[in-house]
């Protein structure tokens, strides 16, 4: 890929946009990356190992220990998940039927109902507005 830099000294600006469009793209591909990808990848080099010139068992050792930390990081997410979400449905309970108030004070209503979400518990008020329970939030 080529970048036109539209100054006409000589500038780094093409260097700059180059970088950034490298780290966006280098974001992009690892956000994509997960447990499951690595255990695809690690896999596919033991099928495809040398049978007459095994692994080092030292690398052998690391990559066991590697797939060990995967997996107990994923049930970690998902314990971490769970609670959360029971965090937020407490919170939900105590708050239905009472007044709540925004840090600003520009949005105050009684809780009609609460769902959880990925940002977060939101708290759908009588008269249909939405609120995000967040820090700051007073309740009455």
């Amino acid at each position: 890929m080529s970048v036109v830099s539209s100054t006409t000294a000589g500038s780094t600006a093409g260097t700059g946009v180059t970088t950034a469009a490298a780290a966006k793209a280098a974001t992009s591909v690892a956000s994509k990356m997960n447990a499951d990808t690595f255990l695809t990848l690690l896999m596919a080099q033991l099928q495809n190992q040398d049978p007459t010139k095994p692994m080092d068992s030292t690398e052998y050792v690391g990559q066991l220990a590697t797939f060990s930390q995967v997996e107990q990081a994923t049930k970690t997410n998902q314990k971490l998940d769970s609670l959360l979400s029971a965090s937020f449905l407490d919170q939900a309970d105590a708050i239905i039927g009472r007044t709540i108030t925004s840090a600003d004070g520009a949005i105050s209503g009684v809780v009609e109902s609460v769902r959880v979400t990925s940002d977060g518990a939101v708290a759908k008020l009588m008269d249909g507005r939405e609120m995000l329970l967040a820090s700051g939030i007073s309740i009455s």
